[in-house]
């Protein structure tokens, strides 16, 4: 499999590349864009760069964090490169509209999604496995994950499911119990029907009470101001409560900002207190 290169734009000294590459899992072309910090390029090193993997949120594509979340120059700080697949396939069908952009990430089981819609698969078995082949300086194996709202839950399901994968795992406002929250398990219904069991899988305040890898922190930023926070939809507090008596008891460092939104300002304002934390886990720091 390849990537084609569609654009390349130069920003704060290194480069964001814009991709697309036919998958045969979702079985359609699929969208991301890759950022190569300054290190990269360097000729006369030829070490491999560590990876972030980051999610964005529901009905977003990855013009989000790449044109708002200013991680680029903490990659450039630290040089690590990052990874920003789209939130779904890309599907001109008038019956999957409803999904553009709100996969959650899952493995649909459901008509008429789960012919397309593997994006649990697709980051993990298609994404994460080639592009390194085709960017060799990329460490793969050197990676962490952090997303914001649905990729906020995304980077949590993710870390909890596959904790050997990623080196830590953070958030911005993530849904951490969407099994219970009816604003969000209109999805899980939508994609994976309406067993709950199946609803559990992805879950991360049900993942987190079988978690068995690292002991390691996990970092949340989450706005006090944020409508969804004050809702009741998003529950960190849930998430807390799940990691009692688990190896993640007390490692879920949740920090409440006084009057920030759900939108890149909270994931602006906070990014590089994001990127430190995680440069210290790639071994960067």
């Amino acid at each position: 499999m390849s990537f084609n290169v569609d654009e390349k734009i130069p920003s704060f000294d290194g480069k964001l590349l814009k991709l697309s590459h036919n998958s045969t899992i979702t079985h359609t072309k699929m969208l991301l864009s890759l950022y190569l910090p300054h290190q990269y390029f360097e000729k006369a090193d030829n070490k491999v760069l560590p990876v972030i993997l980051f999610l964005s949120g529901l009905n977003c594509s990855p013009d989000n964090p790449t044109e708002k979340s200013f991680i680029q120059p903490y990659a450039n700080m630290y040089g690590f490169s990052v990874l920003f697949p789209d939130t779904s396939p890309r599907i001109n069908d008038v019956r999957l509209k409803k999904g553009i952009g709100s996969s959650f990430y899952l493995d649909a089981t459901e008509n008429p999604w789960c012919k397309n819609f593997k994006m649990y698969s697709y980051i993990m078995k298609d994404l994460i496995s080639n592009i390194g082949k085709e960017f060799p300086k990329l460490d793969t194996d050197n990676m962490s994950i952090c997303g914001h709202s649905m990729g906020g839950f995304g980077a949590l399901m993710f870390y909890l499911k596959t904790p050997e994968m990623f080196k830590s795992c953070s958030a911005f406002a993530p849904l951490t119990h969407p099994s219970i929250c009816p604003g969000e398990n209109k999805f899980f219904k939508l994609f994976l029907g309406s067993a709950q069991s199946e609803w559990k899988k992805y879950d991360p305040c049900e993942l987190i009470k079988t978690y068995n890898g690292p002991k390691r922190p996990i970092l949340i930023h989450q706005g006090t101001g944020d409508k969804y926070y004050i809702g009741k939809e998003l529950l960190p507090e849930d998430f807390v409560k799940a990691s009692e008596g688990t190896i993640l008891e007390g490692l879920i460092n949740i920090k409440f900002k006084d009057g920030y939104g759900h939108n890149y300002y909270l994931v602006s304002s906070f990014m590089a207190e994001q990127c430190l934390f995680h440069a210290k886990y790639l071994g960067l720091i």
